[in-house]
């Protein structure tokens, strides 16, 4: 038999089986919404509160600056696919270090090492873990390391903006396949409050990137989505003494209803339609970016004036826009992207038109 699980701690249900109790948290919002605020107030709170064990892992930490810069030209043979983002790789190998901890961590046996073991991204991970006692001190050197072992529940809180839902169903599918718990904590600061937080960073993000991630962020959708049952949306901009108690409560009731892994027919549904959804308006949406290339190559070829010129990119992007909204507004929406498209394109030569016959 291997060691003993570091979430050994269960408890006994009215049946007289056990139950783990350990979960994740996501701290979910814009940058410079007060995640990591909160993040770090929760790690020092619930052990000492609840006597819980708590550990905080900001994306911040683990996912390097590069990862968003210019993608590189190519990878390897036996490398990812360089058609793939780097940021998107980061998020996926952040993803896979996690289940291994988490494997580890519900059966007792060491970590298993990954094929990019020894690569920055697991290193960074391995790093986190250490400081904040998440894994037991070494017998010898270069040995198989396993999770530390803790006298109560064991909380990880994820600190990330997990703007798309996309991002926390993939986490929430983790705590399912290893019955763990589960639930968000989303910081609905506005944004006018996060940009002024972020200005004063010492290395703050552009305007803009913010700007375009309100405009992108999905929230919680309890009704909805069974699988966010378990999320609460702060509205203030700083957390206060009934946020606290909610907050708290909030990560009690998790704790007591693991996700069970049998729990996953609705729930996969439900994501296949956002998946579906999201996909097609995409794909509309690269269908109308190449549309307006094309209308403003056109008008350009027409020897319409460069400040006319702006007015038209204006006018084509605001009709995207709101083509794109009713899109995902629709209740069918394979057979509404084609006519969506076909219509846009009228409307956009419609508008270059009445530039070129002024």
């Amino acid at each position: 038999a291997g060691p003993p699980s570091a979430l050994a701690a269960e408890e006994e249900g009215p049946g007289g089986g056990g139950r783990a109790r350990g979960g994740l948290c996501l701290l979910c919002g814009l940058p410079a919404a007060g995640k990591s605020t909160l993040g770090c107030a929760l790690r020092r709170r619930l052990p000492r509160r609840r006597g819980w064990a708590c550990a905080l892992l900001s994306y911040d930490d683990l996912i390097p600056p590069e990862a968003f810069g210019p993608s590189e030209p190519g990878a390897g043979p036996a490398g990812p696919s360089p058609l793939l983002p780097r940021w998107k790789r980061s998020r996926r190998e952040l993803l896979q270090c996690l289940e291994r901890f988490l494997q580890a961590l519900v059966t007792g046996e060491p970590l298993s090492v990954p094929p990019a073991a020894g690569q920055p991204g697991w290193e960074r991970f391995l790093a986190c873990c250490r400081g904040q006692g998440l894994l037991a001190p070494q017998e010898r050197h270069g040995g198989p390391e396993t999770p530390a072992a803790t006298a109560g529940p064991l909380y990880l809180i994820l600190d990330d903006n997990f703007y798309y839902q996309s991002m926390r169903y993939e986490v929430y599918q983790l705590a399912r396949k290893y019955s763990l718990s589960f639930c968000q904590l989303f910081l609905d600061c506005p944004l006018e409050c996060c940009l002024q937080r972020n200005r004063l960073r010492s290395h703050p993000l552009p305007d803009q990137t913010i700007c375009l991630m309100a405009r992108k962020i999905e929230m919680p959708d309890l009704k909805k989505n069974a699988w966010e049952q378990n999320s609460l949306i702060l509205k203030s901009s700083d957390c206060t003494l009934e946020d606290e108690y909610q907050i708290i409560s909030l990560l009690a009731t998790a704790l007591e209803n693991p996700v069970k892994q049998n729990e996953e027919n609705l729930e996969q549904k439900e994501a296949d339609r956002a998946i579906c959804a999201a996909s097609t308006v995409h794909q509309a949406d690269q269908v109308c970016r190449r549309v307006i290339s094309q209308a403003m190559k056109d008008a350009k070829d027409k020897n319409i004036l460069p400040s006319e010129m702006k007015s038209l990119a204006e006018e084509l992007n605001k009709l995207k826009a709101e083509f794109l909204e009713d899109l995902r507004q629709g209740n069918n929406l394979k057979s509404q992207t084609c006519s969506v498209t076909s219509s846009f394109q009228h409307e956009a030569t419609n508008v270059v038109n009445k530039y070129i016959f002024k």
